[in-house]
């Protein structure tokens, strides 16, 4: 299994304020639905509760929640453990798709990072990616989206992949 997280950060890498996401880019949506279409992806129940449409199509949709007693349309595990055991035998890319609990517990077991990086600060956010060592992570990918009448917010977009554990990270 390949453990994959991916997430937009603002400057000061929040992510979410009161339950949703602080900013509207279709250009990123697009490409997240590219991205984690036909994989699984691994959430929090807020994240899940976010959902404007419940689970996404087209991926095998895993929630974990300590509180819930049903996920419609998703699989329901009661711990982190317990849903990654689920996914263990999978060979397949496997993305977490927040939230911030999710993010902070498997951001050193992860092997790739999507991180999109919007230009914009948030001053009411109340949900953070968590802080990492980007020397500990390649640069494979890197693209900007320039600000336009859809997208509001110019942004760059960074696919980072963590070299082999033991390897020398290549600067």
């Amino acid at each position: 299994m390949i453990l994959s997280l991916i997430v937009a950060v603002s400057r000061e890498r929040a992510i979410g304020r009161a339950n949703t996401l602080p900013w509207h880019l279709p250009q990123d949506l697009k490409r997240f639905k590219a991205l984690t279409t036909g994989h699984s992806i691994l959430m929090g129940r807020k994240t899940f509760e976010s959902l404007p449409n419940g689970a996404l199509p087209h991926r095998r949709n895993i929630v974990v929640s300590r509180t819930l007693s049903e996920a419609p349309g998703a699989e329901l595990y009661h711990s982190l453990e317990e849903a990654l055991q689920a996914l263990e035998t999978s060979d397949e890319e496997v993305f977490v798709i927040g939230g911030g609990e999710l993010y902070r517990s498997l951001i050193d077991r992860a092997d790739k990072l999507y991180l999109t990086e919007v230009e914009i600060s948030i001053s009411d956010a109340d949900t953070f990616f968590p802080s990492y060592d980007l020397d500990e992570w390649q640069i494979i990918r890197q693209e900007h989206c320039p600000q336009d009448e859809r997208n509001p917010y110019s942004s760059t977009y960074y696919e980072l992949q963590r070299p082999k554990r033991g390897a020398i990270p290549i600067k």
